[in-house]
């Protein structure tokens, strides 16, 4: 027990430095060129793809390539689950949370046109963040030191890191071949989609560890 205490204190300071590095890596990727082509006009960043690739005929599909910045957000919300509510620092937190999850918000004549289902996901994600927002702020109050918040932070933690990593980058993974005809040229994979899968893989990895050393029947 008193091994287990000791890993537990001495990762901490490492997985605070790792979330921020993944949660950075995250958004910066998202703001970065996902499909590299040959031309500027042709470099889409991740925050242009999803608009840009109802012209290849992608549907609610396409709403995936906005799904960085809201697993972003509900990861920088579950990681308050253990915060202090009296601290000032907890409802930045979240309020930067629900702030970054507007950037998947669609343009109001979207909302008000014809296709409007189409967007409907992404308003809907949104609302999920804010309803987790005002769900962890209630409910957190009552949590205290009690161990189990630490453990159910690290399982969400590591649920979205995988998602954020997977989804986004198979979505880009199907239209590359796709844009890649149209063009008549190979594309690679542009830096974006590598910063967006690092990122969130390094939030999985840690919460995989912090979750390990924390199984009360492991070996201390």
């Amino acid at each position: 027990m008193r091994g287990t205490q000791y890993a537990i204190r001495n990762t901490h300071h490492a997985s605070r430095i790792t979330l921020l590095a993944g949660f950075t890596a995250v958004f910066i990727g998202y703001l970065t060129v996902w499909l590299p082509g040959p031309a500027a006009g042709l470099q889409f960043l991740g925050v242009e793809l999803g608009e840009w690739a109802k012209f290849l005929g992608m549907n609610t599909r396409r709403n995936l390539f906005y799904l960085p910045p809201i697993t972003l957000s509900l990861m920088l919300v579950t990681l308050t689950i253990v915060w202090d509510n009296r601290r000032w620092q907890t409802w930045i937190m979240r309020g930067l949370a629900v702030a970054l999850a507007l950037l998947a918000f669609p343009a109001l004549e979207d909302l008000l046109g014809p296709a409007r289902s189409e967007y409907l996901p992404r308003v809907g994600w949104i609302g999920l963040t804010l309803a987790w927002a005002v769900t962890v702020s209630l409910v957190s109050w009552r949590w205290g030191k009690r161990p189990w918040p630490a453990k159910l932070m690290w399982l969400l933690l590591l649920l979205l890191g995988l998602a954020g990593a997977i989804i986004p980058t198979q979505v880009y993974l199907e239209v590359r071949p796709f844009v890649a005809g149209l063009l008549g040229e190979p594309l690679g994979v542009g830096p974006g989609v590598w910063l967006n899968g690092a990122g969130h893989l390094l939030v999985a990895a840690i919460s995989g560890v912090q979750l390990y050393l924390r199984d009360p029947n492991r070996k201390s």
